[in-house]
């Protein structure tokens, strides 16, 4: 069965670091860009990074500065380094694998939480 596992998530105070990861099983095939998105209650799914195969990030404004996205090709896994933590980074974060044949294959989520 392909799917992504995510890994990583979980409380964290404000201020903090978290590093999520995300690895592809089974037989997924060509992979084209990956990301992560997050969503929180209330609120729409919004892209957080995503990185091509070539290397070539993008984030969203809440991201910028603070997150790093990082991937190995040979290994199809995605990282997610998260810096400076804030409470209203608290949501699901869903990795996402967007593959040449097949489309999207999105991940099951993981809960990151910013508290004290």
């Amino acid at each position: 069965q392909v799917q992504l596992v995510e890994s990583g998530g979980g409380l964290v105070q404000p201020g903090g670091s978290l590093t999520l990861s995300c690895a592809a099983s089974g037989s997924i095939g060509r992979i084209g860009a990956m990301g992560w998105y997050r969503q929180a209650p209330g609120n729409q799914r919004e892209l957080v990074a995503a990185i091509t195969g070539g290397g070539i990030a993008d984030y969203g404004d809440s991201a910028q500065g603070r997150f790093t996205i990082s991937r190995d090709n040979a290994k199809n896994t995605v990282w997610l380094q998260m810096n400076s933590l804030r409470p209203e980074d608290t949501a699901v974060y869903y990795c996402a694998a967007i593959r040449v044949i097949g489309g999207t294959l999105w991940g099951q989520g993981t809960q990151v939480t910013v508290s004290s």
